[in-house]
């Protein structure tokens, strides 16, 4: 089954429990991220405030990592201790309030089981997994032995999960190399717990760039996309995780969520400006950036 055409955003039939579209701060929604720090601002924490921003909602950070990276790969790594991790977190949530977060470079089992423990203690109940492994430009992110904790403890308690390809088979065990493994790991990490399931299927050979929605009780449905001219999209990963994350914040479905996060970050792949000798980095700031043109 197949989408309807970018333009007709349709409000998807599933089991979920409608959204609040009222802040928990009363006022302008807040997103929260807990992801690492890309210093030369492609991914991570800063991609994710900027698409935060350019959604109309209020971002806060809770920084697990820091990371010297740019477009040609990750150079070095300092992972922050889950104490501060968790500090970051409730010092954002008992005041601001937060109406979705989203989970990027997590780095280690502790820091996985400190984020869960925080968010469930907060009542924290929009959130978003994007299980960040390896960057785009090489480097690895997690633990290996932070996967078994992000399947046990982290998956359960997402609303949305967002794994690539490789990372679907690391959290399924299965390949994962078309449509029809794409599918399969859907339906298995969907049994471990979130309420949807988008598997991206950016690194697929081909013209397409599909995506696999699974919406718990539901059956597969196929976000379609032409593969887009790029030099490698820099952190598109985080910036659709963090589009879905804002558009929660702001009351929408999950499903409905990921359609217009995938046409997002299609617009900011296109946008990507000419940055450095590597990946090209993808720009959430595409609608203010073609309005001054």
């Amino acid at each position: 089954m197949s989408l309807p055409p970018p333009d007709e955003l349709v409000t998807l039939r599933h089991a979920l429990t409608p959204r609040s579209v009222t802040s928990s701060s009363g006022g302008r929604p807040v997103a929260l991220t807990i992801a690492g720090m890309d210093s030369s601002g492609g991914a991570g924490v800063v991609a994710d405030l900027k698409t935060f921003e350019a959604h109309g909602v209020w971002g806060a950070a809770a920084v697990t990592a820091v990371t010297a990276q740019n477009t040609l790969g990750v150079q070095a790594v300092e992972v922050l201790t889950p104490e501060i991790v968790r500090a970051q977190i409730a010092s954002v949530v008992s005041d601001l309030g937060a109406d979705a977060a989203k989970t990027g470079m997590l780095a280690s089992a502790e820091i996985v089981e400190a984020v869960v423990a925080t968010l469930v203690e907060l009542g924290v109940r929009n959130v978003v997994v994007d299980p960040v492994m390896v960057a785009t430009a090489g480097g690895r992110l997690l633990d290996a032995g932070a996967v078994d904790a992000v399947r046990a403890l982290l998956l359960p308690r997402a609303t949305v999960v967002t794994p690539n390809l490789a990372e679907a088979a690391a959290l399924t065990g299965s390949e994962v190399v078309d449509r029809a493994g794409m599918a399969r790991a859907a339906r298995a990490l969907g049994d471990m717990g979130p309420a949807v399931v988008l598997v991206k299927g950016g690194h697929l050979g081909g013209d397409g760039s599909p995506d696999c929605l699974l919406v718990a009780g539901g059956d597969v449905v196929w976000l379609e996309g032409a593969r887009l001219p790029s030099r490698g999209a820099h952190g598109s990963g985080c910036v659709l995780s963090a589009a879905i994350c804002a558009e929660l914040a702001r009351g929408m479905e999950p499903a409905d969520a990921c359609l217009a996060a995938k046409r997002f970050v299609e617009r900011a792949i296109e946008a990507g400006p000419a940055l450095g000798e590597g990946a090209v980095p993808v720009d959430p700031g595409w609608a203010r950036a073609g309005a001054g043109s």
